[in-house]
């Protein structure tokens, strides 16, 4: 396949165009200037750097022309930030979509692919499956979900096949290093007791590099269109999987539990239903949660070692 890829540079994107490229497709990356993580130099070979961002959607026209994609993955957004959930900058990236999944269509591809989030479906308690309405509360669930009904109309239009792919929570290399995995990491690996909630909740967390193959699944498969989760579909008590990191990178540091409270309506049991994916494409999670996490340890062991 011809896949094009919108922040390719990205947590989520960059372990995608690696494993595409490995896998022998022909991989345009679309990356903000100066973006390095997508240019493994063992692959360089086997994909296309293009430069850009939402805010100048036409001018990938031209290199997205000669590179003549099967399939545009959306993977880019403006806003990830904790700080920028709730800011009106939000809604550009609705434009952004559209404007993509327009392009697409002029450029002859099959099939557009969106990254949207578990926030399009608002504050959920339990397992959660793509009938459930979505009711987002923050300008980046409304955002996403408006980019999801937008792009599924204009590829409607064109006659494309149109993917959103709901993610609920990951990790792994290259994390947020202010989510709470790599936050554990970093302050347990200093032995530092890190302060907590009392971790009633359960959470799914799905290691980033089995996100990008669920990625590369839908792409694959014709018949893999319309809504879908994409999460482990597990849910253990968010205590079991504190513990567990923390007896992987060291099982003396005490833990602070309970010593910070619970915000305003927190969500207790975030958890996707992920099998409308694995009924379609066969796709399930390779690694499990404990081995996600070692491998997200060794990353950033390697990452502090190569730090002067």
């Amino acid at each position: 396949m011809r896949i094009a890829i919108t922040g390719a540079g990205g947590f989520l994107g960059a372990p995608l165009v690696r494993l595409l490229a490995a896998q022998g497709d022909a991989v345009a990356a679309i990356v903000r200037p100066g973006t390095t993580q997508a240019r493994p130099p063992d692959l360089a070979g086997a994909m296309r750097i293009i430069e850009g961002d939402l805010d100048t959607i036409g001018a990938l026209e031209a290199p997205l022309a000669d590179f003549r994609p099967d399939v545009l993955v959306h993977a880019a957004w403006a806003g990830v930030g904790a700080q920028d959930r709730d800011r009106p900058g939000q809604l550009r990236n609705v434009v952004a979509a559209g404007e993509l999944a327009a392009l697409a269509g002029r450029l002859g591809a099959s099939t557009f692919i969106g990254i949207g989030s578990q926030a399009e479906y608002g504050p959920v308690s339990g397992r959660t499956d793509e009938a459930a309405p979505p009711r987002p509360v923050t300008l980046y669930g409304i955002a996403k979900l408006s980019a999801a009904l937008a792009t599924q109309r204009i590829c409607a239009q064109a006659g494309l096949r149109w993917a959103w792919l709901r993610v609920f929570s990951l990790f792994g290399p290259r994390d947020n290093p202010q989510c709470l995995i790599p936050t554990l990491i970093e302050q347990i690996g200093r032995g530092q007791r890190p302060q907590l909630t009392a971790c009633f909740q359960r959470w799914d967390y799905l290691y980033v590099e089995d996100a990008a193959a669920a990625v590369a699944a839908v792409a694959r498969t014709p018949s893999a269109a319309g809504l879908f989760n994409l999460g482990s579909g597990q849910a253990p008590p968010l205590l079991e999987t504190v513990v567990h990191l923390r007896d992987l990178l060291d099982p003396t540091v005490p833990l602070g539990v309970g010593e910070i409270p619970y915000g305003p309506n927190p969500v207790m049991h975030l958890e996707a239903d992920i099998g409308r994916l694995t009924a379609l494409t066969g796709w399930r999670p390779a690694l499990t949660l404990g081995d996600g996490m070692r491998a997200t340890i060794a990353w950033h062991r390697n990452l502090v070692s190569r730090t002067p």
